[in-house]
C-alpha cells in the first residue's frame, strides 16, 4: 500500500469540466495527471463481481512512471476486467482508481480516459486492412477526429516525423506503402501498438501482444516493448513465460481477482505459492 503522505486520496480532484477545460488550454498530459510521486497508476481495493461471482477481490496495485510490468495469472484470474477497470469498461463495486495524483478514473468514461493518455491494444489486432500502413497511422493520429477536417488535413513536418519514428519504431519502415491487410499477424500487432503511440500515451496496455507470433517476431516485440518502457508506461498481459522473462523487471501474479505474489520474474518463478497455483508443480 502507498503511504499516507503519497496516496492520491489526499489531492483534491479536479472536476471533470475543469479537467477537459484544462486539456485545452495545458496540453501537457504529464502535468494535467501528475506523476511528481513517480507512481502513474494507483489501484487501490479494487472489487468487481458478475452475477455474485467476484472476479476482482480487493485488488491493489501501483505502476511506476515508466517502468515495463508483466500481469500473469491462470484463466479466471481477473487480468482482463484489470485491464477493463483501468480503461472504465467495467466499474468496480468497492475501492479506487488513479491516474496518475489528480485522475479519479472511476468518474471518467472510456473516451476520457484514453484521451488524458491511457491505450490499450487488444489480443487481437484492429487495423484498417484496406488503408496502407502509413494511412493506419496518420488516420490515429492524435488530434482532430471530424471527418472533414480529416479529409483534407494535410501534415505537418512535425506530424511526417513522427510518423517516420514510429514506422522505424515497429519495424515497418518498408511496409509503409503495403496495405494494413497484407501483413502477417506479427506486422499487424506492430502497427496497431503504433497507431497507439501515435496518440501518444503515458500508459500503454497491452494484451497478449505475442499470441500467434513467429520466434523471429516475438523476439522483435520484446525489443519493441523494452524500448518503449521509459518514454511511456506499460502493461504487458501475457501467457508465454519465456517471453515474460525476456522483458520483465517486475512481474504482478494474480490469482482469484487478488494479487499473488509480485516480484522480479526469477523470484516469482520460485515462489510455492506461484508454482502450486500457476505453474502447477
Amino acid at each position: 500500500m502507498a503511504d499516507e503522505e503519497s496516496s492520491p486520496n489526499r489531492y483534491p480532484l479536479i472536476d471533470r469540466e475543469r479537467v477537459f477545460e484544462f486539456l485545452i488550454e495545458q496540453p501537457s498530459r504529464q502535468e494535467l495527471v501528475d506523476t511528481s510521486t513517480g507512481i502513474i497508476l494507483y489501484l487501490e481495493d479494487i472489487s468487481v463481481s458478475f452475477d455474485g461471482f467476484r472476479v476482482l477481490n480487493n485488488l491493489t496495485l501501483y505502476i511506476e512512471v515508466g517502468e515495463l510490468r508483466c500481469i500473469i495469472g491462470p484463466n479466471g484470474a481477473g487480468k482482463t476486467t484489470l485491464m477493463d477497470v483501468i480503461t472504465g469498461k467495467t466499474r468496480p463495486s468497492h475501492g479506487s482508481a488513479y491516474f496518475g495524483q489528480r485522475l479519479d478514473l472511476l468518474r471518467m468514461t472510456e473516451p476520457q480516459i484514453a484521451s488524458v493518455g491511457i491505450g490499450r491494444k487488444f489480443q487481437k489486432p484492429t487495423v484498417f486492412e484496406q488503408h496502407t500502413v502509413h494511412a493506419n497511422l496518420e488516420l490515429a493520429m492524435e488530434g482532430e477526429k471530424r471527418v472533414w477536417p480529416t479529409l483534407f488535413h494535410t501534415l505537418t513536418g512535425e506530424e511526417k516525423d513522427r510518423i517516420e519514428e514510429v514506422l522505424d519504431m515497429t519495424s515497418l519502415i518498408e511496409e509503409r506503402g503495403k496495405l494494413a491487410g497484407a501483413l502477417s499477424h506479427g506486422q499487424k500487432q506492430w502497427l496497431e501498438i503504433g497507431m497507439l503511440l501515435m496518440q501518444n500515451p503515458l500508459l500503454l496496455l497491452v494484451d497478449e501482444p505475442v499470441a500467434g507470433m513467429t520466434q523471429q517476431e516475438t523476439e522483435a516485440t520484446s525489443v519493441l516493448l523494452t524500448r518503449l518502457a521509459g518514454d511511456h508506461s506499460v502493461v504487458v498481459v501475457e501467457h508465454d513465460m519465456e517471453f515474460v522473462r525476456s522483458i520483465a523487471k517486475q512481474v504482478t501474479v494474480l490469482h482469484e481477482g487478488s494479487v499473488l505474489a509480485e516480484g522480479p520474474f526469477d523470484a516469482i518463478q520460485e515462489d510455492p505459492a506461484v508454482r502450486e497455483v500457476y505453474l502447477g508443480i
